[in-house]
């Protein structure tokens, strides 16, 4: 972890840029759009019911001068502790909706408060309400990029500055996990217009392949019981074998409460059935007791320690039976009916276009970014981790089925990223 300092002032001594480094050893994951506690647009704004929408005109292209076309993006704003003089905070939305609840709650209103400090959150271009354009076409996608959404940042800042008289005051800006490395970025980039950066769980080295994050969901399981990785990588083996074999699909189907018959008819077909059950494990680590109540989060409940008791319990039977328990204590806990394993069911709403379609719920835009920019696809690659299934190959082969990109080409675009955001 290294800890920077930007600026001096006897108000904001504490203010540091928290650059949680992207390394084979950080337990930090990276990546967006998972199923565990996603929220809907409705169930955010029950919790930030009181927060008005604000509206900011905003540039499509910031790097062709030739295009003039503008668009609305969305942010909010808490004035409540602002004193004249104050600095100025600037949350950063990313891979989702920008939540309003965040403007009611969290630690960094604790900061505004005794430092006088006036508050926006800034939606991320594409997400959320925040539509650039008519459809999210792979077409107009190519304006949805961090270089962009950074360019969306400086605008927005300038325009706000002069136009609320706030250019002489201390702006620092604040993000976690993607948008944590836009508030480092934003801070090396645009130095001038940022005082500080809080940026915490941030990678800022992009990868294509990332199979580390396994592995440190490997040890958090160990962290809680030794045995638990064991189980759970016992379990997961299990049931690899058991798909080679469809006389048991049946069982596989009534066990982990499928929605319809399993089929598999080719290899991304076991593959993302394999992962979306490795996901249960994956979230839950990410989010392991991580105080998001507040945002209106659904399984917070459900804890590390919770699946590792699940998985020890012998009175469920062997081990597969209790890998098939845990899936059906996140339906549960979720509220879903049943568990949709098929890749050909995910394509078809990934690829759809439209706002108001399932495209934004199965991470169309986060997969684009990915593809890219990114990578940092958690693959099975490392014989460090409790999955199987799941390696490099199957999610590069998404990019060429959703946005008919080559593997080469993701590579390409991954190398660009470090060239061009990270200096």
């Amino acid at each position: 972890m290294a800890v920077l300092t930007f600026g001096s002032s006897s108000d904001l001594k504490y203010v540091l840029v928290l650059v949680l480094c992207f390394c084979l050893s950080c337990d930090a994951r990276f990546k967006g759009f998972r199923r565990f506690g996603v929220q809907s647009e409705a169930t955010q704004h029950r919790r930030g019911a009181d927060v008005v929408d604000y509206w900011f005109t905003q540039r499509l292209d910031h790097f062709n001068g030739a295009d003039t076309r503008v668009w609305k993006q969305r942010y909010f704003i808490n004035d409540s502790f602002y004193r004249p003089g104050g600095p100025v905070f600037l949350m950063i939305g990313g891979e989702g909706p920008a939540n309003p609840a965040w403007m009611q709650y969290g630690t960094w209103l604790t900061y505004a408060e005794k430092l006088g400090a006036l508050c926006f959150l800034l939606e991320h271009r594409f997400y959320g309400k925040s539509h650039p354009t008519e459809d999210l076409s792979t077409s107009n996608l190519r304006f949805l990029s961090s270089r962009q959404a950074l360019a969306d940042l400086a605008h927005f800042r300038a325009v706000l500055a002069e136009g609320r008289g706030l250019g002489a005051s201390r702006w620092v800006v604040f993000g976690g996990s993607y948008p944590g490395s836009l508030a480092a970025w934003f801070r090396l980039k645009y130095p001038h217009l940022a005082h500080a950066a809080i940026a915490t769980s941030a990678p800022i080295h992009a990868t294509v392949n990332f199979p580390e994050y396994l592995e440190v969901v490997w040890r958090s399981l160990a962290s809680y019981s030794s045995e638990c990785p064991l189980l759970v990588k016992k379990a997961s083996d299990t049931l690899s074998q058991m798909l080679k074999n469809p006389l048991l699909y049946s069982n596989i189907t009534r066990d982990f409460q499928l929605c319809s018959p399993l089929q598999l008819d080719s290899f991304m077909d076991s593959a993302h059935f394999l992962e979306a059950l490795a996901g249960n494990f994956m979230d839950v680590v990410q989010y392991n007791q991580d105080n998001r109540a507040f945002e209106g989060v659904v399984g917070t409940n459900i804890t590390i320690k919770v699946l590792c008791d699940v998985m020890a319990d012998a009175s469920l039977g062997g081990v597969y039976e209790r890998y098939a328990a845990v899936s059906r204590l996140m339906l549960h806990t979720l509220s879903q009916r049943c568990l949709d394993p098929r890749y050909s069911a995910f394509l078809h709403d990934i690829t759809n276009t439209s706002w108001s379609g399932p495209g934004p719920a199965a991470g169309r835009q986060w997969v684009y970014q990915t593809c890219t920019e990114f990578g940092f696809y958690q693959s099975t690659d490392s014989p460090n981790q409790p999955f199987t299934g799941f390696p490099l190959p199957y999610h590069l082969q998404q990019c060429e089925d959703i946005f008919n990109m080559s593997a080469g080409g993701v590579e390409v675009c991954v190398c660009d990223t470090n060239k061009c955001v990270c200096v």
